[in-house]
């Protein structure tokens, strides 16, 4: 059976009437008469075929089946205002919210972002740190995209680190990433200094959580299967939340770390911590700029999207 709604206008009219509990103000808001208002209001009682007010001396009282459609029928017209106003031209004001994990953006984005100040002077840039990442193969879709709109729930555009299995959004894979142990110079010297991969029995291992599910194993157990080297108990260890944090430990020579040694570029580049073995391994996942389809008709969106790229393509051949 096809239900057919009640014209909009008795609706209005009878909501406005219903919060004021005046016909009088709600035909003030609705610049209309009183008459008008209790002419809609008896179109749709008819409608209904239920009663929506009782006189309570010279006021009025909301009947039962009124009072408990009010609320939801306030936010019904609520919701359908915002709907129409996102559907008007909004003017830009140069405002750009980017969501990101904190590891990537103090040790990657940061560095590079006076570019993008330098070349879009206009733009007012604000970053949001997230540390719920998405990198786990065979997530239920619903989850999923619910996982990306918090990320975007105040933000223009997010940078998150996965598969890149964004459906419903629009995502550009930023550049490939590696694993390697990272760990201080001083490690390589010493009473046990780490020259095979088979030395990392006698150090403490650094775990990069961030990585913990991917394809349902640690970082450490990739990089050790794909070196071929066994007897060494990924079980133990220091346990960090973000990249970041493990990077920081291992800098003070606290034991040795497996993860992306993108994120540790600035401090390979000096000095402070270097790759102790040569193997990298390659993998799936790499950091992804999501967004809306339609974010990218704001200017300062698709400016940041194409100074992103230029600079991730300029990583990618380093």
């Amino acid at each position: 059976m096809t239900f057919r709604l009640p014209p909009l206008n008795s609706l209005k009219a009878f909501e406005a009437a219903a919060r004021h509990l005046s016909f009088k103000r709600a035909a003030a808001e609705l610049s209309v008469t009183p008459a008008a208002v209790s002419h809609q209001i008896k179109a749709l009682e008819a409608h209904l075929g239920v009663e929506l007010f009782e006189r309570a001396g010279r006021g009025l009282k909301l009947t039962h089946a009124a009072g408990v459609a009010l609320p939801r029928l306030s936010e019904g017209f609520g919701v359908l205002a915002d709907a129409v106003n996102r559907m008007r031209p909004q003017p830009d004001n140069g405002q750009l919210t980017v969501s990101v994990a904190p590891s990537f953006a103090t040790r990657w984005l940061m560095p590079r972002l006076h570019r993008f100040f330098a070349a879009q002077p206009d733009v007012d840039v604000r970053i949001t740190a997230r540390t719920r990442l998405i990198n786990k193969r065979g997530h239920d879709n619903a989850v999923e995209r619910a996982t990306v709109e918090n990320w975007l729930e105040d933000s223009d555009v997010a940078i998150l680190y996965g598969h890149g299995e964004y459906a419903g959004f629009r995502y550009d894979r930023l550049f490939p990433l590696t694993l390697a142990p990272i760990c201080s110079p001083q490690l390589l010297q010493g009473e046990n200094p780490l020259q095979h991969p088979r030395d990392l029995q006698s150090h403490l291992l650094v775990h990069d959580d961030s990585g913990a599910l991917y394809d349902g194993v640690s970082f450490w157990d990739v990089w050790l299967k794909a070196a071929g080297i066994e007897g060494v108990d990924t079980s133990r260890g220091s346990h960090f939340s973000q990249p970041v944090l493990a990077l920081e430990a291992v800098s003070d020579a606290l034991g040795v770390v497996a993860t992306f040694p993108v994120l540790a570029a600035p401090d390979l580049a000096v000095g402070r911590l270097v790759l102790p073995f040569d193997l990298q391994v390659p993998l799936q996942s790499a950091y992804y700029l999501v967004c809306p389809e339609q974010s990218l008709r704001r200017p300062p969106v698709a400016a940041f999207r194409d100074w992103l790229l230029t600079e991730a393509a300029q990583q990618a051949v380093q």
